[in-house]
């Protein structure tokens, strides 16, 4: 019996890793899971990148549908998916609601001025305490929203139109109201 254990227990171990490893495989590396999902976005107030006298908070964005986008002039990955945003917005098929982490207003406002505003809202994170609550790892991320204020889906990376038809407009359809 002691022959049959002291083979069998690596036996075991080795399947075990090769079932995480196997799993892991599987994985889509653009869906970091979020422990957030089923949950309300995190309460903050903030300034918007626009002018620091107007403060934003959770509240104010209940209501309606939204895609939280967080986003920086210094992230090359976005301003890939800049345009793609614009193309959104210009849809009208939901808001857009920025997150400037960690930059500065006077670059973030020349970069809309100069590639097109999409955001409804934008709001400006100097110190990233509120990306951080949000789970953010890197910009790009953007969030789906409900009219209640609960994330539904979380994307790590660039939005891309393919994204936005295929995976975020049936939630979005789905969570609007009917009627």
């Amino acid at each position: 019996m002691n022959r049959y254990l002291r083979y069998s227990i690596p036996l075991i171990v080795f399947a075990v890793i090769a079932a995480f490893l196997f799993k892991g495989l599987g994985m889509n590396p653009r869906e970091i899971p979020s422990p957030l999902i089923g949950k309300s976005v995190p309460e903050f107030a903030l300034p918007t990148v626009e002018s620091p006298d107007t403060i934003v908070k959770t509240s104010d964005l209940q209501g309606k549908v939204y895609l939280l986008n967080v986003w920086a002039t210094w992230c090359v990955s976005c301003r890939a998916e800049h345009e793609t945003l614009v193309q959104l917005s210009r849809s009208g098929k939901v808001d857009i609601v920025g997150l400037n982490w960690k930059d500065e207003r006077d670059k973030a406002q020349v970069w809309l001025r100069q590639l097109g505003d999409p955001y409804s809202i934008n709001i400006f994170d100097k110190k990233g305490r509120t990306a951080i609550d949000l789970g953010v790892y890197g910009a790009p991320e953007t969030f789906l929203v409900d009219s209640k204020g609960i994330i539904h889906y979380k994307h790590a990376g660039p939005m891309t139109m393919q994204l936005f038809n295929e995976t975020l407009l049936p939630l979005i359809e789905d969570l609007k109201p009917k009627g």
